[in-house]
């Protein structure tokens, strides 16, 4: 069953008509600072966070479920924070269409989708083609924070990125149990009150790589669901 969708009229909110009409992040924001993206934003607790602590950069927040995004333009609202813009979109199809080469200087992926059957887990967001994107989108020095819940995709992350030689570890280990000072969605505090590890993977670009354009699996996109073209 498709879920309802209701229209969201927060300013924070863009569709990606908007984005298309006025041809870059910069002219949406109306600066040049360096831009960050949360994939999978969830209800906004993570990114309202982040997005505090670094005022000097614009934070593009994605989610594919209306209900998310309606509430994470609530708490951009209450928080009364300028820096941050909320998108209905695919991450790689965002990616692939309105970033592009050296775009980003941080990409964050708090708890995604498992797909937890092993059947599924082809489906899973991060994998080696999507670390291709992310690089490809990454500036020199540019940072991917990712965190699951999940034992196995922690594992895989972790082993996936710590053996790519394009990327440089920030921690002493393929992954950490301790978060340090990375913000804690509500999402991941009921895990971490049950007693259950939150697997965290921070890495960055290395300088200098050459990355050439990847090629992107197939994915789908989201339309917001009016005729705004």
């Amino acid at each position: 069953m498709s879920q309802r969708m209701t229209l969201i009229s927060s300013p924070f909110f863009v569709p990606e008509a908007q984005l298309r009409k006025i041809g870059s992040f910069a002219a949406l924001f109306g600066n040049d600072n360096p831009l960050a993206l949360e994939i999978g934003c969830g209800i906004g607790d993570f990114i309202v966070q982040i997005a505090a602590r670094h005022p000097e950069r614009n934070f593009i927040a994605i989610d594919i479920f209306n209900r998310g995004c309606q509430q994470t333009c609530s708490r951009i609202e209450t928080s009364g924070l300028q820096n941050i813009r909320m998108m209905r979109i695919e991450a790689r199809y965002l990616m692939h269409h309105y970033l592009g080469k050296d775009s980003l200087e941080a990409v964050y992926i708090n708890c995604p989708d498992p797909w937890p059957k092993k059947r599924q887990r082809k489906r899973r967001l991060v994998n080696a083609n999507f670390a291709d994107l992310l690089l490809y989108c990454l500036k020199d020095g540019g940072e991917l924070n990712f965190s699951t819940d999940f034992v196995d995709y922690g594992e895989n992350v972790g082993e996936l990125l710590s053996n790519d030689t394009r990327f440089e570890n920030l921690l002493s280990e393929p992954y950490s149990h301790e978060l340090g000072d990375y913000p804690v969605s509500k999402y991941m505090r009921r895990f971490l009150d049950l007693g259950q590890p939150i697997y965290l993977c921070r890495y960055r670009k290395k300088s200098g790589l050459e990355i050439p354009p990847p090629t992107v699996d197939k994915g789908f996109r989201v339309r917001w669901p009016r005729d705004d073209a």
